[in-house]
């Protein structure tokens, strides 16, 4: 549920980019800081370690219009790739309103992509959730490389929760922007229906 201040007029959501690690969770955080308004986005907070990789999160807090009044702020968090930090998934996993997993389109990936997608699971389980419950999108990325599996191979290996599935290129910006609509429409809309 998202975190509601009566007093401010506010409703604050947090989605959170989950995959494994180098398919483009934090390149979505930065295209998006990097292109919005800067007077609808707060500061971008990452932190990484020498190598450019997130090691416990970036975050970036986004503000978009107003529901019934209300004004709405988005959280946009990464988790770490890697899986030797997953306590630091579960952390920020905690109070989610929304997940966009990022899968990296490679063949070669595949692996890890699966791995994740179990992990991410496995996460919110731990939590006491289902990841059918949640606000999800499927975002395939890395769609501008070679040799990547077709979009139906990947929905239907990694989409056990009929999420919508939009295709991208981080770098280039290509679906970033799209994945991001959606996945703020659905954590709206299951907000409206409570």
């Amino acid at each position: 549920m998202p975190l509601i201040n009566f007093a401010a007029r506010e409703i604050n959501y947090k989605i959170v980019y989950y995959g494994c690690g180098l398919c483009g969770k934090t390149t979505n955080i930065q295209y998006i800081h990097k292109k919005v308004n800067p007077n609808t986005r707060g500061k971008l907070v990452s932190i990484a370690t020498e190598e450019e990789r997130t090691l416990y999160f970036d975050f970036l807090p986004l503000s978009l219009g107003s529901v019934k009044g209300m004004k709405t702020r988005f959280h946009l968090y990464t988790v770490p790739g890697q899986s030797h930090y997953n306590a630091s998934r579960r952390l920020v996993l905690q109070g989610v309103d929304g997940v966009v997993f990022v899968v990296d389109s490679q063949i070669c990936r595949l692996d890890e992509n699966v791995e994740s997608y179990l992990n991410l699971w496995d996460n919110i389980r731990s939590q006491g959730d289902e990841l059918n419950r949640l606000a999800t999108v499927l975002q395939l990325n890395k769609r501008d490389l070679p040799e990547i599996f077709s979009p139906q191979d990947l929905s239907d290996l990694l989409n056990h929760t009929n999420a919508p599935v939009l295709e991208s290129s981080a770098l280039t910006g290509m679906g970033v922007f799209e994945t991001l609509k959606t996945i703020c429409k659905q954590v709206i809309a299951r907000t409206a229906a409570v």
